[in-house]
């Protein structure tokens, strides 16, 4: 199964990491090839986006169910294609290191089903890797950045 997991370290407290990840809006337009997202209820939302998979550029929408949020730790997260065969799920986790800074790791799995998947899997295992890193990072930044202003 094609998954991901990234951690970073943050110099904001949890409770804000918390404010930040508990809000599918704040992070929804940070992923890689983001296009657009709508949400459906404050656990559901689809997201629309461009993938790169390796010679082919595709355009996926996945549907986003929260299956958890486990304040001010972790948010959990299953991942449907509404248009095409995939499935998967992840989350973020965020644990206190001082009461000034928190570790936030970022966690993403994805696996192609059907009869394109032993094709497409292949190149999932390089892609959510990255990707996954680089919705982490983002995420980071963003935070950071609104730290910056609010001090």
């Amino acid at each position: 199964m094609p998954s991901g997991m990234h951690q970073i370290e943050l110099d904001i407290p949890i409770e804000n990491v918390w404010s930040f990840v508990s809000d599918m809006d704040n992070w929804a337009p940070l992923v890689p090839g983001y296009m657009n997202h709508e949400m459906i209820s404050d656990r559901q939302s689809t997201w629309t986006f461009k993938g790169n998979l390796g010679v082919m550029e595709k355009i996926v929408s996945l549907k986003i169910d929260i299956t958890e949020w486990q304040a001010p730790t972790k948010v959990t997260f299953n991942l449907t294609g509404v248009d095409e065969n995939f499935t998967g799920d992840g989350y973020f986790e965020a644990n206190d290191v001082n009461g000034r800074q928190t570790k936030m790791t970022g966690y993403l799995d994805i696996t192609a089903k059907g009869m394109m998947g032993p094709m497409i899997n292949p190149v999932l295992k390089t892609l959510v890797p990255k990707k996954g890193k680089q919705l982490t990072e983002a995420i980071g930044r963003r935070m950071r950045a609104m730290e910056t202003v609010a001090t």
